[in-house]
């Protein structure tokens, strides 16, 4: 089960940095609504671990190749963090859709804060100035998420849904 999981997490992560030419710039960040598609679904499939380190590594590599910031590591994380946990505990997608909103749209752009202020040396933004950006962005991926978990799982007759993965 580790290899399946493992190699599903690969493929979100993969699906995340080629994807991340289209992100959305706003202020100082790069709103990328993927991340937060990517983060519900393997919220659901994966779980809050491989969850956080796939958010990781396609934050990673986004820096790495310019098309992100270091805004991007406490959004996802946290929002990936929240959204599986909260799945694990409900089941319910829904759930994981609000603990990423939760997770990234507030408390990770609050977070974030700091890091623009100390890291990138940005001393206009307001401690509040990342929560609209973040939420725009993750309200959007957010709900890709989970209209593509709602298509899947009807499609595999709810497996996706019942922890074949797990």
């Amino acid at each position: 089960m580790k290899t399946k999981k493992l190699a599903l997490a690969s493929m979100y992560a993969a699906v995340g940095v080629v994807c991340s030419a289209f992100y959305i710039p706003f202020g100082i960040t790069k709103c990328f609504p993927i991340q937060h598609m990517i983060n519900v679904l393997c919220a659901v499939t994966l779980g809050p671990v491989y969850g956080v380190m796939c958010a990781f590594t396609i934050s990673l590599i986004r820096n790495l190749v310019g098309t992100g910031t270091p805004l991007a590591f406490l959004g996802s994380m946290i929002g990936a963090l929240f959204a599986g946990i909260i799945y694990n505990r409900t089941k319910k997608i829904h759930f994981a859709v609000i603990g990423e909103m939760v997770g990234t749209g507030i408390i990770g752009a609050l977070l974030s804060y700091p890091v623009a202020r100390l890291l990138l040396g940005n001393n206009t933004v307001a401690w509040y100035g990342f929560v609209i950006p973040f939420s725009v962005s993750t309200v959007c991926g957010s709900m890709i998420g989970y209209l593509f978990l709602i298509t899947l799982n009807k499609a595999t007759k709810g497996s996706i849904l019942r922890g074949t993965l797990k």
